[in-house]
């Protein structure tokens, strides 16, 4: 290693101890393991504008490890993004942009939020899915306009969590040769030495998922990881994995190799001995030699010189296949083509019906005729989730133009992924499976929530009327928990021209949406006789009943639960008591709505009953402390799903019971 190297290895590792030490709080140890790597990527091998951080063709780092954050804030800092010496001394803190953890948005050069552990893991499958079939879809007349790597860090704990591991098959399976993942193989997590959980062959494992292996001994052996980059670069015909072993803590003389060294700052003491075992001035905190500094540097002209390569070659390309290059712009600014939605349907009224998931399946062949940027798929339901795109063709190896995704069994993955290809950009991505194994996706969800990503969750079976499957298989605190998560749009529409409308919402948010949807049919209403076309945009709406006074009670539900309403409401009419009915698909998009409209949907001293095949919790926010819910705060049985459905309250005479006692009350 030459002397410059060791300078800027030691200014990362001596940075992020500061930093930690500074806060109080925080990782030193895996950053100061992983300096060498982080220095080879940002310096060597990545493809990257520090003044462009959002040129498409930049190759995307991860560090699915994201407590080690002080390692990429210094490289970011280092080699000149928009992350001044000051964010590096505010690490932590309140304000910050410097956050615990990376987060998405906060900083330039930030691909993903991380910290969850295997999620960044789970992240880079997503985006190297998105450059394959964006490159086959783009590079034509021998231009290569989507040509780039993703690269990961990850730890002991990323590969130890599951849903890394179903990344890395499906990774394996369709061969993504440009998808290179550096295993921080140090061997101690917070409890100790990783021997205590966890003994496996990790590059014999991911052999067998189809990954090209590599193994180096040392990281602070430059030559030995600098090689094993540049062979994994070179593969094109399957994923790698380069396991580097590594020392935790480095250079720091009593705390070096232990987990004290992993999740809390060194001490002071400790520090000063490690900066004397680097040769560095033990007393000058947040030091950063210039010559450092000028070496670091040269990444921006060399990633200016990059990107003003790629752009001539885009030129040449734009004007050689306009036609392409306009789709390729149009995608870039985030626009849907002129009259995307102009094939929708409007399903004629049906007293038998369908089920939401079949009129979902419908709509979404019509959109994706029109929208190619739409890609998604299954966890191994399409069949039932009907979200096969007509004529999209198989998502495989040489068929990475295709639109169809098939995750297999991989619901943790799937999440993962989509949020990654939400990343990487150019795509509109969805994913379905059934409502129950939105569980399984959770964490997932919670992130894509938590930055913003648009997605689109396909969620079907959405209830009890699942039936014969019995309580493990039908969702009954689904819909409340998925309610819960800040930022994702929970949309249960009643029926297929709800439904028609939910998709419509879905592709225009800006932001995740989860659309749940029955097995069984339902009937479809008549749009001329029902607002349904301007009514789920607005999260509730009056479906029937008065709207010039205040009626006798208002019966608020959602999904299937809806036309039990309107049951019940025709029912109540023939005892002399004036009934609304409320069709609510989604609380987020009403609670969005002016406090004026809701009241005008909902008015406050009304009697009020919601129906919805869940839990109860949260509804009385809607219905208001004199107010009845008819929900399920038990789990479902093994029957058929008409009986469970009367079985457990959602039914004419459980409806009118319950109105005629609240109205009673209210007198």
């Amino acid at each position: 290693m030459n002397r410059i190297d060791q300078i800027c290895i030691n200014t990362i590792r001596t940075l992020s101890m500061d930093a930690v030490q500074k806060a109080n709080s925080g990782h030193p140890g895996t950053p100061m393991a992983l300096a060498p790597i982080g220095y080879l990527l940002f310096t060597r091998h990545m493809k990257h504008n520090p003044k462009n951080p959002k040129w498409y063709n930049r190759d995307r780092f991860i560090l699915s490890c994201g407590h080690a954050s002080m390692l990429l804030y210094s490289l970011l800092h280092l080699t000149g993004y928009d992350v001044s010496l000051d964010d590096l001394k505010a690490f932590r803190q309140w304000g910050s942009k410097t956050a615990g953890h990376p987060e998405y948005g906060e900083i330039p050069g930030i691909e993903t939020t991380t910290g969850p552990l295997g999620q960044g893991c789970g992240n880079s499958v997503g985006m190297a899915i998105c450059e394959t079939h964006l490159a086959a879809h783009f590079n034509k007349g021998g231009h290569k306009i989507v040509d780039h790597t993703t690269f990961v860090l990850c730890s002991d704990g990323d590969l130890m969590e599951g849903v890394s591991q179903e990344a890395a098959s499906i990774a394996g399976h369709l061969k993504l040769g440009k998808l290179i993942w550096i295993y921080d193989n140090n061997q101690i997590t917070i409890e100790g030495s990783t021997s205590l959980a966890f003994s496996e062959n990790v590059t014999e494992r991911f052999k067998s998922y189809g990954w090209h292996t590599q193994e180096v001994g040392d990281a602070n052996d430059l030559d030995a990881v600098n090689k094993a980059i540049e062979t994994a670069k070179a593969e094109k015909n399957q994923p790698s994995f380069i396991s580097v072993k590594s020392c935790i803590g480095y250079g720091a003389p009593n705390k070096q190799s232990t987990a004290s060294a992993h999740g809390e700052p060194l001490g002071q003491e400790e520090i000063r001995g490690a900066k004397r075992f680097y040769g560095w001035p033990e007393d000058k905190d947040f030091y950063v030699p210039e010559e450092a500094i000028d070496h670091f540097r040269k990444a921006i002209d060399k990633g200016i010189k990059e990107e003003r390569t790629w752009e001539e070659n885009r030129k040449k390309w734009a004007e050689e296949l306009p036609q392409l290059a306009g789709e390729w712009e149009r995608v870039q600014r985030g626009e849907l083509p002129r009259d995307w939605d102009r094939d929708v349907p409007c399903f004629p009224p049906d007293s038998k019906g369908l089920a939401t998931r079949a009129s979902s399946g419908q709509v979404l062949n019509a959109i994706a005729e029109h929208v190619p940027e739409l890609i998604g798929g299954s966890a191994d339901l399409a069949p039932s989730t009907k979200t096969l795109i007509k004529n999209g063709g198989d998502f495989e190896k040489d068929r990475y133009d295709k639109r169809n995704l098939h995750f297999g069994v991989r619901e943790h993955a799937m999440g993962a992924i989509l949020n990654g290809m939400a990343l990487h950009g150019g795509v509109i991505p969805f994913g379905a499976t059934f409502f129950i194994f939105s569980d399984y996706m959770r964490p997932a969800i919670r992130l894509a929530a938590l930055m913003e990503l648009k997605i689109i969750f396909v969620f079907t079976h959405d209830s009890i009327t699942l039936g014969e499957d019995g309580p493990t298989h039908q969702p009954v605190e689904q819909l409340m928990s998925l309610r819960a998560v800040p930022g994702l749009t929970v949309i249960r529409p009643a029926e297929a021209n709800e439904t028609a409308q939910a998709w419509q919402i879905a592709v225009e948010s800006k932001g995740p949406v989860a659309l749940v949807l029955t097995r069984q049919n339902v009937p479809t209403l008549d749009t001329e006789k029902y607002p349904i076309k301007n009514g789920v945009e607005k999260g509730a709406y009056i479906l029937s009943g008065s709207k010039g006074k205040n009626p006798d009670l208002i019966l608020i539900a959602s999904g299937s639960e809806v036309h039990l309403a309107l049951s019940a409401q025709k029912a109540l009419s023939e005892k002399g008591i004036d009934t609304r009915v409320v069709s609510m698909p989604s609380w987020e998009l009403f609670d969005s709505r002016p406090k004026a409209y809701q009241d005008e949907v909902l008015p406050p001293q009304t009697p009020k009953i919601s129906i919805e095949a869940g839990i109860s919790r949260g509804w009385r926010d809607y219905v208001g402390d004199s107010g009845r819910i008819i929900g399920l705060d038990r789990f479902g049985a093994s029957a058929p799903g008409p009986i469970v459905y009367e079985k457990l309250g959602f039914n004419l005479n459980n409806i009118l019971e319950t109105a005629t006692s609240l109205i009673k009350a209210q007198t």
